[in-house]
């Protein structure tokens, strides 16, 4: 896929993996329904929407993926429907806005992996926490994930491909922004 694209000059679909902080926090989300039951949340970042998808079955009231990618955005409709649930989706690039975005829970599934949107993510993930948002970061240990201000709460051997990662299993953890 990756050299079919560089062909064409498009960037390498990183929505098109379920990566495994992604899956940690869809795990944690469907073993600990009462984290988005009858909420307002938001799939940050959201790629094909799995951490989202799995708040909608956990019951959350209403679910936003939000990815500056439409192709993302596209594959997760897909993926909603695929799954039987459904998902608003948004490409609203929220980085660039300094309101709080008033939702309950903000899912975020392995968005720490380049040094650059690192730093206005924390920035966003933050404020909301501060506004009043559960914050949750799923993350297998990526370089630029925050050192200070994450209690974990959770952590999941995932399964990986050596394709996608550099071992067949990873620490996949659920932090909490405080």
């Amino acid at each position: 896929t990756e050299t079919g694209l560089d062909a064409t000059s498009n960037p390498p679909p990183f929505w098109a993996f379920c990566w495994p902080g992604g899956r940690a926090l869809a795990r944690h989300t469907l073993d600990n329904p009462e984290i988005v039951r009858g909420k307002q949340v938001l799939d940050f970042a959201a790629g094909g929407a799995v951490s989202g998808i799995a708040a909608t079955m956990a019951g959350a009231a209403r679910v936003r993926a939000s990815d500056i990618d439409e192709f993302a955005l596209a594959a997760a409709q897909i993926n909603a429907g695929l799954n039987d649930v459904e998902i608003e989706v948004s490409p609203i690039d929220l980085l660039q806005s300094r309101d709080a975005t008033g939702y309950d829970v903000i899912l975020a599934g392995d968005i720490f992996y380049e040094q650059t949107p690192a730093i206005g993510v924390e920035a966003f993930l933050r404020r909301e926490a501060a506004s009043g948002a559960t914050v949750l970061i799923g993350d297998p240990g990526r370089k630029y994930l925050p050192a200070l201000g994450l209690t974990e709460i959770a952590r999941y051997d995932v399964p990986t491909s050596l394709e996608l990662e550099d071992r067949e299993h990873r620490d996949g953890i659920v932090w909490r922004v405080v």
